[in-house]
Formats: C-alpha cells, sequence, structure tokens
C-alpha cells in the first residue's frame, strides 16, 4: 500500500505560526499608535498594512535574498528556505528562482514594502493623502497578483500542484486572495473619501458662484 502523503508538517506550523506572529504585532501596533478613538477602518486598515509590510520585509523580503545571493530556493540552507521549499512544492516557480516571480518581488519588497511603511506614518498622523497612497499601493498589489499567475493559467498551470489540501487551499489560495479582496475594499474605501471630498469642494465653488 502507498503511503498516504503528508498534509502538514513541523515546517507548515513553523510558516503558519509565523504568520499569525507578525498579526499579532500589527494589530499590537495599532493599539499604541492609532487613537482608541480612530474609525475602525483605519484601524483595520493600520493592522493590514503593518501585515502587509512585514510579510513583504521579512517573508518575501527572505525569498528574494535567497533567490538573488543564494541563486535560488532549493539549493539554500536554513529555516526561511525549508519554509519557501514547502511552498515550493505547490507553486514550483519559488524554489528555482523563476525570473518573472523575483521580478515581482522586487517591486513588492523594495516598492510595496515601504509605501505601506509611509501610510502607516500617514494613518498614524490622520493625514488624509494617505488615501491616494493607499489607492497606489493596492493597484500595485492587484497588478502584482495578476501577473503572478496569470501567465501560469494561461500555460495550463505547469507549475502548480493543487494535490495537497493544505498547499492548495491555504498557502495557494487563501494567501493569495486576501491579496486581492482586501485592496479591493481599501480602494472602495479610500474612493469614497475622495470622491466625496472632491464633490464637497465643487459643491461649494458652485455655492459662492451662485
Amino acid at each position: 500500500m502507498a503511503d498516504t502523503p503528508t498534509i502538514f508538517t513541523k515546517t507548515s506550523a513553523f510558516s503558519l505560526a509565523g504568520v499569525l506572529a507578525v498579526g499579532l504585532v500589527a494589530y499590537l501596533g495599532s493599539k499604541v499608535f492609532l487613537p482608541k478613538n480612530a474609525r475602525w477602518q483605519d484601524r483595520y486598515t493600520f493592522i493590514w498594512l503593518a501585515f502587509d509590510a512585514l510579510i513583504h520585509f521579512v517573508f518575501e523580503g527572505s525569498f528574494l535574498w535567497l533567490s538573488v545571493f543564494g541563486r535560488q530556493v532549493n539549493i539554500s540552507t536554513g529555516p526561511f528556505a525549508e519554509m519557501w521549499r514547502e511552498y515550493a512544492a505547490a507553486d514550483f516557480r519559488w524554489g528555482v528562482a523563476d525570473p518573472t516571480v523575483v521580478a515581482l518581488e522586487l517591486l513588492t519588497v523594495l516598492g510595496a514594502g515601504p509605501l505601506c511603511c509611509y501610510i502607516l506614518k500617514q494613518l498614524a498622523n490622520d493625514d488624509p493623502a494617505r488615501h491616494y497612497w493607499l489607492i497606489v499601493l493596492s493597484t500595485a498589489e492587484l497588478y502584482g497578483g495578476w501577473m503572478t499567475f496569470c501567465p501560469e493559467w494561461l500555460t495550463g498551470s505547469p507549475n502548480l500542484n493543487t494535490s495537497n489540501a493544505l498547499h492548495f487551499w491555504v498557502y495557494l489560495a487563501l494567501m493569495n486572495t486576501i491579496w486581492v479582496f482586501i485592496p479591493l475594499w481599501l480602494m472602495y474605501d479610500s474612493y469614497t473619501h475622495i470622491a466625496g471630498a472632491l464633490r464637497s469642494k465643487q459643491s461649494s465653488y458652485k455655492n459662492k458662484a451662485a
């Protein structure tokens, strides 16, 4: 009888515990840097941006380091290499330093990560200009996700392995779709603020001209 494939491993536990730890740090950061009377939308936005920045810097930053300076994840050593090898079991491109993936991660780690931190500063200062940058960031996140997976789908997904339930539903589905739905929500929330402010300004000009 063939052995039943292992779904959950020590590396799985290490990886998911790391994500939960990042989420906890992001939540505690919102408690420290935002006033207690902050809008619930702003509090959730702060938590997401802090979580987003840490994921980009710590997790994806480690992938970038291993792929650029260690040549690729599959021949590297250490806990982050083990973590990325597990993800690469679901999407093989991450194990071999696929140039498209590495190029996107360069933009993500060096661009989106610092932008998250800048918007966090704006949130802490209650600067309404953050809404413009939230739309810029969210657009970049959506584009990055699209360019990560669309070329793969168009070629029949030769690098995706969906046979492991944890890898498919958590690593591929959950961990990627949250970077779709949350940016879309942020774009909608920021649009209402920007459009509302512009319409109010336009109305005041019309009233003065009348």
